[in-house]
């Protein structure tokens, strides 16, 4: 099942008496237990039924009680365990995965990691409860996750924008979706979200940024790639070395995969090295600058100077000394 089936089960009032929610994603595993909380008992049934605890702190005896108990005045109790990673012992609770009591919708999230599917505990649970793989989206797949999480508010996105917060968030759902809603309160429905949008409501400028630097070092644009670091150097947290080496550095990186993926045909690119729309052709026109050979080059020097920024042989000078040493390295 999908995180919009088990919300529905909820809303429903169909809900099971086991899940199990884990995975690398916490965004979809919060949804499920915000929904769960919302939809699960009324408002006046909570006081009594709804009980919420976390896994490093839990006596496992005392919870195994817990979800066996009726409910008080309603039909069922919510029992919620969360960072259920921190659970060092399932032993103690495999009998009651073994007969769950129907009365009971007890709800276990394991975040920030997939479990083990090999402990018993685990397989106990897929023949009695539902299991929920929450999994990290690829960058290619987050682009299409923003434009259908903002349709479903009301509102559409351009693709610099939407690249804008990639960039600047990564794939951490739950960060973007919080930038999202903040838009979501300040912006009129049926708007189309701009980089002008995200520069006056996130603070991510939408010149001078990461993105923007690696677009920059893409078409050997020396002027452009020197009035971003400035802008860093007068700007600190814009954005700091230690994101933005990595962010060239998977610049060039996919400058390499196209080199050798034996097309320039933008979406067979998408495809079959899995970048979004504007990432492949961005790249397949940086492909008439950069050859192989220099890209090897470049990658190595990013690693240097990654090391450099952390301390190793670094020498005198600023953070934004070491980036544009390292520009001009890169484009020369």
């Amino acid at each position: 099942m999908d995180a919009n089936q088990i919300i529905k089960q909820f809303k429903d009032k169909e809900a099971k008496p086991l899940y199990f929610l884990h995975g690398d994603e916490s965004f979809y595993i919060d949804q499920i237990a915000d929904a769960a909380m919302k939809y699960i008992l009324e408002e006046s049934e909570r006081d009594f039924n709804q009980t919420i605890v976390y896994g490093k702190d839990v006596d496992l005896n005392q919870l195994q009680e817990q979800v066996k108990q009726y409910p008080m005045m309603a039909e069922k109790q919510l029992v919620i365990l969360k960072e259920a990673q921190d659970v060092r012992d399932w032993s103690i609770l495999e009998p009651y995965f073994e007969n769950p009591t129907d009365t009971t919708v007890f709800l276990m999230c394991h975040k920030h990691k997939k479990v083990d599917k090999r402990k018993k505990f685990f397989k106990t649970l897929q023949k009695n409860a539902v299991v929920f793989e929450s999994k990290k989206l690829y960058e290619n797949q987050v682009d299409g996750w923003i434009i259908k999480y903002l349709k479903s508010k009301g509102f559409t996105i351009n693709q610099k924008a939407t690249m804008l917060l990639i960039d600047f968030l990564g794939t951490d759902l739950g960060k973007i979706a919080k930038e999202l809603d903040k838009l979501a309160l300040v912006l009129e429905k049926g708007t189309e979200i701009s980089e002008v949008h995200i520069e006056e409501n996130i603070g991510i400028s939408k010149d001078y940024n990461t993105f923007e630097l690696s677009n920059a070092i893409a078409k050997r644009d020396i002027l452009k790639a020197h009035k971003i670091i400035n802008y860093f150097e007068q700007n600190p947290k814009a954005a700091h070395i230690s994101m933005i080496i990595p962010t060239i550095f998977s610049f060039f990186e996919r400058l390499m995969k196209v080199h050798f993926a034996g097309t320039n045909d933008v979406k067979q690119l998408q495809s079959k090295l899995g970048m979004n729309y504007y990432a492949a052709m961005e790249t397949v026109k940086a492909k008439n600058i950069y050859k192989p050979k220099k890209i090897a080059k470049n990658i190595s020097l990013l690693h240097e100077y990654d090391l450099k920024s952390k301390g190793v042989n670094r020498g005198p000078g600023s953070d934004a000394d070491l980036l544009r040493e390292l520009i001009y390295q890169l484009m020369h």
